[in-house]
This record gives C-alpha cells, sequence and structure tokens, in this order.
C-alpha cells in the first residue's frame, strides 16, 4: 500500500509543475568589448556587440559604427582599426601589430562614451616541442591521439598562460575548451610536459597551438567568464555575475562589459599522423 501512496504522490508531484517565467526589469543595452593585441597580426582583433535581455532571442547586435584605436603609450604611436563587414570584427589598419615589451591603451569611443583599457605585451615563455602519442581508451579517456607541450617558463612573476587550439581551422571555444594555468604549482609545468588530456584527436587532423602570457587582469576575466560558463543555476552554485572587466569609461563609471587582452603568441602546427592499425 505505501508504494501506491509513494508512486501516486510522485504523480501528483509532476502533474504540478509547471514553467515559472521571472519577470525581469529591462536594461538598456551594454557595450560587449572583446579586444586582442598581440605581436602577431592575424590574430588581433577588436568585437563589439551590445548586450541583451535574459528572454531575448537571437544574436547580439554587432556595433558597426565606433572608432577604435591602440595607442603605444612608450612611444606614441597609434594604430587605427577599420570594420570589416565580413568578419563583423574591428581589424588594425595594414595589418600592424604590437611589440613585446611596449605598454599599450585601447580606446574605443561608441556614439558619446569612451572606453579605455591598459595592458603591456610581457615576454613570452619558451615553446620547445609538440609531442603526439596515441593512447587506447581507458577509464575517463576516449581513444585517440593526444598532445603534450613542452618549453619553459623562466619567470618569477606575471605567470599566467592561456592554450588556445585550433582544429582542422575551427577555434575551440566550448567552455571546456579554455586552457588556463599560472604558477600556482610552480613553473616546471611545461619542462615537464602539459599533456592536454581532454583533446582526443583524429588521424590526420591539423592542430594549431596558440600560447599567449596574458596580464593578470585579463588572465582573471577568464578565469570568471569560465566559471559563469559552469554554473548551472542550481541550489549549491554561487549568483551568476557577469566577469569583472578591465574596460572603464573614460569619464564615469559607465557600465560595460568584456575584456582587453595584451599578449604574446607562440604557435605550433601538428599534423596527426595516421599510423594506427
Amino acid at each position: 500500500m505505501k508504494y501506491l501512496i509513494v508512486i501516486f504522490a510522485l504523480i501528483l508531484f509532476s502533474s504540478c509543475q509547471e514553467e515559472v517565467v521571472l519577470d525581469l526589469d529591462t536594461l538598456e543595452p551594454i557595450p560587449v568589448i572583446e579586444a586582442i593585441w598581440t605581436d602577431n597580426s592575424a590574430i588581433n582583433q577588436v568585437k563589439i556587440t551590445l548586450s541583451k535581455d535574459y528572454y531575448q532571442e537571437g544574436d547580439n547586435e554587432v556595433v558597426e559604427n565606433a572608432d577604435v584605436s591602440i595607442r603605444n603609450i612608450d612611444s606614441g604611436g597609434v594604430v587605427i582599426f577599420f570594420y570589416s563587414p565580413a568578419n563583423k570584427k574591428y581589424l588594425a589598419q595594414n595589418g600592424l601589430r604590437g611589440i613585446v615589451g611596449q605598454r599599450y591603451e585601447l580606446s574605443v569611443r561608441i556614439e558619446d562614451k569612451v572606453y579605455l583599457s591598459n595592458g603591456t605585451i610581457l615576454p613570452p615563455p619558451v615553446l620547445d616541442s609538440v609531442v603526439v602519442e596515441f593512447k587506447d581508451e581507458r577509464l575517463f579517456r576516449d581513444e585517440g591521439y593526444y598532445l603534450t607541450v613542452y618549453g619553459k617558463i623562466p619567470f618569477t612573476e606575471n605567470n599566467n598562460y592561456r592554450i588556445r587550439i585550433v582544429e582542422n581551422d575551427t577555434l575551440k571555444n566550448s567552455r571546456f575548451d579554455y586552457l588556463l594555468f599560472d604558477d600556482s604549482f610552480g613553473t616546471a609545468i611545461l619542462d615537464d610536459g602539459f599533456e592536454l588530456s581532454g583533446f582526443p584527436f583524429k588521424a590526420n587532423d591539423k592542430i594549431r597551438l596558440e600560447l599567449f602570457r596574458l596580464n593578470q587582469s585579463a588572465f582573471d576575466y577568464l578565469n570568471q567568464f569560465v566559471s559563469l560558463l559552469f554554473n548551472d543555476g542550481g541550489l549549491f552554485s554561487p549568483p551568476p555575475q557577469n566577469p569583472q572587466s578591465n574596460i572603464r569609461q573614460e569619464n564615469g563609471d559607465g557600465p560595460v562589459l568584456g575584456y582587453f587582452m595584451t599578449s604574446p603568441v607562440l604557435i605550433e602546427t601538428v599534423l596527426i599522423p595516421d599510423d594506427q592499425p
């Protein structure tokens, strides 16, 4: 009898469930600026969109009429960016690029508001080699080819790094693909070999690894961003909040989202072999 009561209670509970739509305030769109400035002109770009309300569907509106520039604080030189409709991003004129060791200031003007951010292109670590090894399927590991990165970190401070993976010309950018690390456990991570354990590849895949050394503010932003991506809104999850931007409004404290990343880039391209039976 008690089992019938339990089943009846479960049916009653499930039948009483209904979708609840919260009545959230409508906010004015906020600029979202994602700027990357490195010593590699092919990577440099500035993307500007507007935020949207929680229930609003569709892609974020792209801002196409902003004035974007990056100034070399040390030399005074200014790089002007132009909007590329094909890429929906702003690109540096004449393919100009940053210089390692130099300080830069991003400036974005949208109508009557100017947004600024500073950063330094720090010297890069050493990237010696990338080793490819086929590994059989095991618990928590799929069968496939795995990469191990070898190098050296010769710095005692500002050790904040990111590895981006481009697989067959497609950037891997899901929430599982943000490879961020610092010197919390020492600087021998590359000396000992940093295995990309969560990334099995297939024969004949073409993989490009991009190693960045970030300023602290950009590294913190990406860490908070990844935490937000993994926030499921459950009972034990912290209240979701936007990552802290390292971009500020020139006059006042108006809201702005996004980040400015300055970094050197080390690139290694690997073609996965086809030598397995």
